[in-house]
């Protein structure tokens, strides 16, 4: 689905592909070193129309929501955070030594990244803020999805994956993801008629609001927030007492697990953290046991399959 055309015409030729636009030159700069001209192509993504490889054969994956389609395609990248590696199915990213550990986004290993000499980096999302660091390095793409862009998070899903598999050469397995999730979205929305749902979060041993991060899950679905999207309880206290909660009784309640996620040998505190709360004890999702936890790596996930996981368990939940 890739034109090549001369630099020349690169100005005047674009070919739409999903929400990214792909177009592909001749780049002088890009050459490979045998006097021939490697291709490239220009994407449009959150941080603008960014020129990359046709082919990229070296990728640093610093956004953790590309994680699992990057894996998914076989690809093995030459640079990621591994502090933000979900715990399970990347122990082989892990303990690959020649992969290179970019740190976190709080503690970036921007030397790292370097002498890893990747062709492309896979940026945004958590690394946002480095952005123009990591282009001194090499072209960054950031297509981490988000609320805020065009038809919110779940649609910025599909168009963050459909644009991977074409800068990387996997449209097919990028379309089967992207089949896999519409198929849950539109099972799950089915499955939800207008109950009203808690999102919750176990963070810092409680359980507070977490709508900030899983306001996204309820975008296709027919649920009603009991509680406003204010502020991030997901990194703070809001304060949130659980005889409000309690007083709002709400059918069901989706739990974030974040410290099983982040907490080393940690068992699901989630869990715990719920049934020991004495003023949700005549509540709704406590009596009709209508509580819905999300996998404890949902919280370094967060792709395309991680929702389309979560679509799943909605609709087992809410059928059951």
């Amino acid at each position: 689905m890739l034109t090549h055309v001369s630099r020349r015409a690169l100005a005047g030729a674009s070919l739409a592909v999903g929400a990214a636009l792909l177009t592909a030159c001749s780049g002088a700069e890009a050459g490979t070193g045998d006097g021939v001209e490697a291709a490239t192509v220009v994407v449009s993504a959150n941080n603008g129309d960014v020129e990359v490889p046709a082919e990229p054969l070296r990728v640093a994956v610093l956004d953790n929501t590309a994680f699992e389609t990057v894996k998914a395609f076989g690809i093995t990248p030459v640079a990621v955070p591994k502090p933000l590696l979900p715990g399970t199915g990347f122990e082989d990213w892990e303990a690959d030594e020649s992969i290179a550990d970019a740190g976190s986004h709080r503690e970036p290993v921007l030397e790292a990244v370097s002498e890893a000499e990747p062709d492309l980096i896979l940026g945004g999302y958590r690394f946002e803020d480095h952005t123009e660091q990591l282009s001194r390095i090499a072209p960054v793409l950031d297509l981490a999805p988000g609320e805020d862009r065009e038809g919110g998070y779940v649609e910025s899903l599909k168009r963050q994956t459909e644009t991977l598999g074409e800068v990387l050469g996997h449209e097919e397995e990028a379309a089967a993801l992207i089949a896999d999730l519409e198929d849950s979205v539109a099972a799950a929305a089915a499955a939800t008629g207008g109950e009203s749902v808690f999102l919750a979060v176990a963070s810092g041993g409680r359980i507070d609001n977490g709508a900030s991060r899983l306001g996204r899950i309820l975008e296709p679905l027919d649920l009603v927030n009991v509680l406003a999207d204010e502020g991030d309880a997901v990194h703070s206290d809001s304060g949130l007492a659980p005889e409000t909660i309690a007083q709002l009784n709400p059918d069901w309640m989706v739990v974030l697990d974040r410290d099983a996620a982040v907490e080393e040998g940690a068992t699901s505190p989630a869990r715990q953290l719920v049934s020991e709360q004495e003023a949700w004890a005549g509540t709704t999702f406590t009596t009709q046991d209508q509580v819905v936890y999300l996998p404890p790596t949902f919280y370094v996930t967060e792709g395309v399959q991680a929702y389309t996981a979560v679509f799943d368990q909605i609709t087992d939940a809410f059928t059951a």
